[in-house]
């Protein structure tokens, strides 16, 4: 699946553009038979460093407001709890936003 999504964000980025995509210490970011495309270098962050990886502040956010506390007893209810926690903070307006925006991390939009 990782080789999946470099491949998608290689497709769809302009001729001119390289992409510098930061990454954790999870094995498929950086499994040996990953071919990096040629316009996307990984940046791994150091480990036990949350504050340097955006996409924790919304999962933590989704894990204080929508997913401790319960009892699921099925796959499917899993899905249905994750499903409702997601659709409900992204109809935040702003709310992702609010949770990635670093003060650090600049981003070019293309």
């Amino acid at each position: 699946m990782m080789q999946m999504h470099l491949n998608e964000i290689s497709a769809q980025l302009p001729d001119h553009v390289h992409a510098a995509m930061l990454v954790d210490g999870a094995g498929w970011h950086i499994a040996d038979d990953l071919k990096m495309p040629g316009n996307i270098t990984l940046i791994k962050i150091p480990p036990r460093s949350p504050e340097l990886n955006p996409a924790e502040k919304p999962w933590q956010y989704l894990k204080d407001n929508f997913l401790s506390n319960i009892v699921l007893n099925t796959y499917e209810d899993i899905l249905d709890a994750c499903h409702h926690a997601w659709n409900a903070m992204t109809q935040e307006k702003g709310r992702v936003q609010s949770l990635t925006k670093f003060p650090y991390l600049k981003c070019n939009v293309i």
